[in-house]
């Protein structure tokens, strides 16, 4: 974010709650009111970290997230001083919440005016760039070398820059660079677009450079191992409460029990409620994979299992499978044995998808939805290879903002 964003959040989220306190005709500079201001500066600077570096990814839709990144800082600073049995005044930091969200707000929809325009260079692969009110085609070239000199700092220049382009234009990209004007290959632009990565011509570097960040796997199992340690006492009622109505909803156990592919390839026993009705499945591998397909408006759903799809209840006791390493909250999701080896057969890279953990929700999902098809399959793949190289804290973040989108508006259900 712009460097003037900071300290104007900070000056909106601590004016409101000076105002408050002097009309409070409280004391200036106590305990209770340097601490206060202190957190309100700290949960701004938090909330304003956390928005800059959900941008830096595809679909990430800055407005939408302000809200809640503000109050889970706010939220977490004012829990840490509660534990910490730190004195705050609550009428104070209250008005610091307030104005601090409905600084961000304004910031964030100022920043959308201020989105830089893309002007695509013809040629090679850059045809697959979207074209619309940021990214539009490129002028002719005198108009390109006349904008460069004039100065120009309000646009960006996108192009295949593997392609063979002519030497004045190879001379406009070097011109560009040194002027201060970005200058970006095709790739760049149509990941950030799509949130996907094209695999349909991988070469072994671009393979490598997929390879995920190995101090946070090992940071984001801890994460995952602390968290389901803290949730699954909170879920057992839950789960006792689930797993009556399927009881009662139709014959059968509440819990369904599938061979799924995971992490590095290993196979394991994926559990979750079950939400259709039992049935007898065939030994072979086509009636197997049928039977792993899960269709529109499937008439195999019970009444309690299309809730259950719907709010995503049904992937709740895989916080098991989280504690048990062969998951992690956020992966891209496991498929059964059957598909995964259907799709192995025809799609290339497919098992690549296995060098991260599995997760009970992902980047594809929260982007797509269900899928089965091969042809719909491979685009998830993308989503999936899109996760594997931005594998970082701020995308998890991300996809755990949009899961509750998700969620709320049972988007992708199946």
């Amino acid at each position: 974010m712009r460097h003037f964003e900071l300290p104007l959040l900070q000056l909106a989220g601590l004016a409101p709650a000076l105002a408050v306190w002097s009309l409070l005709d409280r004391p200036l500079f106590t305990g209770a009111f340097s601490q206060t201001v202190t957190a309100i500066a700290l949960a701004i600077g938090l909330s304003w970290f956390v928005l800059a570096k959900l941008r830096d990814h595809a679909n990430s839709r800055l407005l939408s997230y302000v809200l809640p990144v503000n109050v889970g800082a706010f939220l977490g600073v004012i829990s840490t001083m509660a534990l910490l049995r730190i004195p705050y005044s609550g009428s104070l930091f209250v008005s610091g919440v307030v104005g601090a969200i409905c600084a961000s707000f304004l910031i964030a929809v100022y920043r959308r005016r201020l989105v830089k325009r893309h002007v695509v260079v013809a040629g090679g692969r850059a045809n697959e760039i979207a074209l619309d009110e940021n990214y539009m085609p490129a002028p002719s070239l005198n108009d390109l070398e006349e904008f460069v000199a004039q100065g120009w700092r309000d646009w960006a220049l996108v192009a295949d820059l593997h392609y063979p382009h002519s030497e004045r234009t190879e001379r406009l990209f070097a011109k560009a660079a040194l002027s201060g004007i970005p200058v970006y290959h095709f790739r760049q632009v149509a990941e950030m677009q799509s949130g996907q990565v094209k695999i349909s011509h991988l070469s072994e570097n671009e393979l490598g450079s997929l390879i995920p960040d190995a101090s946070y796997t090992f940071v984001k199992r801890a994460i995952d191992v602390a968290a389901a340690v803290c949730l699954l006492p909170l879920m057992l009622p839950l789960f006792a409460v689930l797993g009556l109505a399927i009881k009662l909803d139709s014959p059968g156990n509440a819990f369904f029990i599938q061979e799924r592919v995971g992490f590095r390839g290993q196979k394991f026993s994926m559990i979750k409620f079950r939400t259709m009705r039992e049935r007898k499945v065939g030994d072979d591998a086509d009636a197997r994979r049928q039977d792993a397909m899960t269709r529109s408006d499937d008439d195999r759903i019970t009444r309690i299992g299309a809730f259950l799809r719907k709010t995503r209840l049904d992937e709740l006791p895989q916080i098991l499978n989280v504690l048990r390493g062969d998951m992690s909250f956020i992966g891209p999701r496991p498929e059964a044995s059957a598909l995964s080896q259907w799709y192995e057969a025809e799609l290339p890279f497919y098992s690549y998808r296995h060098i991260v953990r599995p997760g009970i929700t992902g980047w594809a999902q929260v982007n797509q939805g269900h899928v089965t098809d091969v042809n719909d399959v491979l685009s998830k793949l993308r989503y999936d290879f899109y996760y594997i190289k931005n594998f970082s804290l701020w995308l998890d973040l991300l996809v755990g903002l949009k899961t509750l989108r998700v969620i709320a508006t049972g988007l992708g259900a199946k």
